[in-house]
């Protein structure tokens, strides 16, 4: 299932040239109505990933507000259960637009379902559920995000590539995304796998992207490996964190760790060079194209939504394209995340606190 990817920079050329009509029209909009258009958003979790809470969360309240939308933007802590409740009073008090992360295919099918029935239009943002009806999606292109681990797991073995030992700790297998990930680190190593120019030991899923779930099952296949590994492909930064804490405990060095959303922890260990490389996705882009598809829904302009979705992604489940906007990502070495610094993705006050300051002056980060 290879998505039709929009690049990034097209992507926000796009995005800003609705900006001004989606926030004209919706401020219109408030002034004659005197009520504003409401859009409802389901995050995941707080656990996984800081993302959500420390950049979704904010980025789309502040995309929405400015265009005189209403957000009501709320977090399913993990529980399907909840997830469904959310989008159950959200469909009650009948929001113009929902847009949720789901947390299996199967939960973000049902909410999608009673959505439909109500007549309110659904965006499947950064996940999209397999099966569904949700009329748009924005998101990555996660088998490239799988490609830049695989290749970047391979850069930081260098000369040792050849004949290494692989422990994969994968994402969980009820998202999505995380089975296209693992599909980009297939179409790159499984061919160095079957000729035998470096070993995978195990590849495991590891149940709702629990960095503690992650650590236990790194342990029982190390162990089962004799306390020997050469490199660790993990899926993201905080599962990435858990296995390089294992890694400490048992005094493995130079042990190649991948991750994944450049958060500020991952950013920090790939300059400890704990973690040998990480994969940026421009959030704000992200959270932006969304946020300028449901203020045109909202707004009652669906042509404008279909100029933003520039591409399609085939759910196979449901034998239907789904409209997409699917941006680039970027891999992050040591030597990058000078980048992120002068692009604002992170701050060097937080980024370079305490003990992190000779690692930002040696990376040639300034430290204020």
């Amino acid at each position: 299932m290879r998505p039709v990817v929009a690049a990034a920079g097209c992507a926000l050329v796009l995005v800003a040239s609705a900006c001004g009509s989606a926030s004209n029209t919706a401020a219109t909009g408030t002034a004659t109505n005197h009520t504003k258009p409401k859009v409802g958003v389901i995050l995941p979790d707080t656990t996984t990933s800081a993302r959500w809470e420390d950049s979704d969360k904010p980025l789309l309240t502040s995309q929405l507000s400015f265009a005189g939308i209403e957000p009501d933007i709320q977090n399913a802590q993990g529980d399907e259960k909840r997830f469904s409740s959310l989008a159950d009073k959200m469909i009650a008090e009948k929001v113009n637009v929902l847009m949720i992360a789901p947390l299996s295919s199967d939960g973000g099918v049902a909410v999608e379902k009673k959505a439909k029935a109500a007549g309110i239009p659904v965006i499947d943002y950064d996940r999209i559920s397999l099966g569904g009806s949700a009329e748009y999606y924005v998101s990555f292109d996660n088998i490239a995000v799988g490609q830049l681990q695989a290749d970047g797991l391979r850069t930081c073995l260098g000369s040792r590539a050849s004949g290494a030992s692989v422990i994969e700790i994968e994402g969980a297998s009820t998202d999505n995304n995380a089975t296209q990930f693992h599909d980009g680190h297939e179409q790159v190593l499984k061919p160095l796998y079957d000729s035998g120019s470096m070993h995978l030991l195990a590849s495991k899923s590891i149940d709702n992207w629990s960095p503690d779930l992650a650590a236990s099952t790194f342990t029982g296949l190390l162990d089962a490996n004799g306390g020997h590994v050469d490199a660790v492909l993990s899926a993201n930064d905080g599962m990435a964190a858990s296995i390089e804490a294992v890694l400490k405990q048992r005094n493995l060095t130079n042990v190649p760790v991948t991750g994944q959303d450049a958060t500020l922890g991952g950013l920090q260990a790939v300059l400890r060079g704990t973690q040998c490389m990480t994969v940026y996705k421009p959030i704000d882009i992200e959270a932006e194209a969304a946020s300028r598809l449901a203020i045109a829904l909202a707004t009652g302009r669906q042509g404008d939504a279909d100029d933003l979705a520039t591409g399609n992604t085939k759910d196979p489940k449901a034998n239907r394209d789904v409209k997409s906007v699917l941006l680039g990502p970027q891999s992050i070495s040591r030597a990058d995340v000078q980048g992120l610094v002068a692009k604002g993705v992170v701050r060097t006050s937080d980024l370079c606190k305490g003990d992190m300051a000779g690692f930002c002056t040696s990376a040639g980060i300034p430290v204020q």
